[in-house]
């Protein structure tokens, strides 16, 4: 289906483009990949399978702050907003023009709960004090590929660091990472359990615990009381994970 483009703009790192289809409103870069995706009529709704995904952590421990790097259009702090009306979120974007996008055209709540920091992620890690957050998203692209710095170790070091001693890390990768890799090598020695996740797309979503954790059965009582509060079919997502460690 042929969409309406509602907005364009560009800065020094290239376009951004709305685009409005019967349903849902697109974010993308100058490219046929979809940066954000929202339906309309319930904008704190992520559409993408791997942005719902990216939310399981919650199921095991609900944070007080959470690190959302990459913004885009504001999926992810406006579903953390509205399911955890309590918590401190805390997004880093590398592009103004982004954010006055987000803000514009997607909903992202004027709330005193979210901070949105414009800033490289490696320098607004860098910078966080050790423990300061309980769960960080990582899902940072540009218009036809994935940020290098998600694949970096000294990147996973440093999410590391900056979470709490119960935190969680979830990352959104265009393709699953070699398991024997360097990057599950640093991944293992961070963290005490990681988690896979393959979304419809292709797309593969790595979750790492600080902690041992009760495994979830996918009819679990928390997960209904959490698709109550936030219906993305969490049930379903946590029968799709699988445990790497």
């Amino acid at each position: 289906m042929k969409g309406e483009i509602i907005h364009y703009t560009r800065d020094a790192l290239g376009g951004i483009l709305v685009i409005d289809y019967r349903k849902h409103r697109v974010m993308t870069f100058d490219s046929v990949f979809e940066q954000s995706k929202i339906d309309r009529r319930t904008p704190h709704l992520p559409v993408h399978e791997y942005s719902r995904a990216m939310l399981l952590p919650v199921a095991f421990a609900q944070p007080s702050h959470v690190t959302v790097l990459g913004l885009g259009g504001g999926v992810m702090a406006s579903a953390l907003l509205h399911l955890l009306p309590g918590c401190q979120v805390h997004a880093v974007e590398l592009r103004p023009s982004v954010l006055q996008v987000a803000r514009e055209y997607f909903s992202l709540p004027d709330s005193a709960n979210l901070t949105v920091t414009i800033s490289d992620a490696r320098d607004a890690l860098g910078k966080a004090p050790d423990r300061s957050t309980n769960l960080v998203l990582a899902d940072m692209y540009n218009s036809d590929r994935m940020s290098p710095t998600q694949t970096q170790r000294e990147f996973i070091r440093q999410c590391s660091r900056v979470l709490s001693d119960t935190g969680w890390l979830s990352i959104n990768y265009h393709r699953t990472p070699d398991t024997d890799g360097p990057l599950f090598r640093q991944l293992r020695g961070e963290f005490a359990v990681l988690l896979l996740f393959k979304s419809k797309t292709n797309n593969t979503v790595i979750f790492a615990s600080k902690q041992p954790f009760e495994a979830m059965h996918g009819k679990d009582p928390a997960l209904m009381a959490l698709e109550k509060r936030l219906p993305i079919d969490w049930r379903r997502l946590m029968a799709k994970v699988t445990r790497l460690t």
